[in-house]
């Protein structure tokens, strides 16, 4: 057991979801289909690939408390290779401030309320007890890192930590979106006949959920990064026939919003059902 392991299992034991990360930041697969990526998903970012593994392997999907998942199968040895430990603070009902400079730092002295506080390789985690949406980039050098997201370990900081403040729910409500297109065009969901690997409607639920917050998060290549994520999720939900029009409806509404038109949209869902044979 190494001492990276033996971190882990301590914040697990009060609570705290963990995951390990590489060297360069990114998390791991945690089962074998996935392992250094083999499954053809994209472990460093924030949603899991096409893969169709029993339950989420990649990113803040994969967090977890349990000391068994933790010390046993492809974790035991990620462990071993971990260049970090991260956690889901959405999880764990708080919601990090991520300030990267000096600029940000002062900023949110003179903002926010002070709370328990993390120093960063460039600058500082702000720690607030409640769990809110995520984003990036809400204002210069600061992100939001709560809800369908991970942060790294870094420490336990000090000050105490003071409830989640309007004025960081606040710097969400108010970054710059485009506006949300009234109409979708939606096409008909794929045939259905396969086997089904949803164990239970939450599944599905969490699948699209994840693909809604992927398109939602970039800020560039809309349209190779909708089209991306159809292609994982007819992949991994497509074949038996559980996707029904209000789950496309969601990922296309989510597309819309960020600039794509219907038509790329109907054109993309139609790619990817071509390039995996439906």
């Amino acid at each position: 057991m190494t001492l990276v392991h033996d971190t882990v299992l301590t914040l697990a034991a009060g609570g705290l979801p963990v995951l390990p990360l590489s060297a360069d930041k990114r998390p791991f697969g945690n089962c074998p289909d996935c392992r250094d990526n083999r499954c053809g998903g994209r472990p460093n970012m924030k949603t899991p690939g096409p893969c169709q593994c029993p339950r989420p392997c990649h990113a803040w999907a994969a967090a977890t408390t349990d000391p068994h998942v933790l010390s046993s199968g492809p974790w035991a040895a990620a462990w071993h290779r971990a260049g970090a430990v991260a956690y889901h603070p959405g999880a764990a009902r708080v919601t990090v401030v991520d300030l990267d400079d000096a600029d940000a730092i002062a900023w949110a002295r003179a903002t926010l309320p002070a709370t328990r506080t993390v120093a960063t390789t460039r600058g500082e985690h702000w720690i607030y007890k409640g769990a809110m949406q995520s984003a990036n980039g809400v204002r210069a050098g600061v992100d939001i890192k709560s809800l369908m997201s991970y942060a790294r370990w870094l420490g336990p900081g000090t000050g105490h930590t003071a409830p989640l403040p309007p004025a960081v729910r606040a710097l969400v409500d108010k970054k710059p979106t485009r506006p949300r297109p009234t109409t979708v065009m939606v096409p008909a969901p794929a045939p259905g006949g396969g086997h089904c690997p949803h164990r239970s409607p939450a599944y599905l639920e969490r699948g699209i959920a994840m693909a809604e917050q992927r398109i939602t998060d970039v800020d560039s290549a809309v349209h190779s990064t909708a089209y991306r994520t159809f292609l994982a999720v007819l992949s991994a939900h497509g074949r038996c026939g559980c996707l029904t029009d209000a789950h496309i409806g969601r990922l296309f509404t989510a597309a819309q919003a960020k600039g794509e038109s219907a038509r790329h949209c109907a054109d993309a869902w139609t790619n990817a059902r071509t390039a995996l044979g439906m």
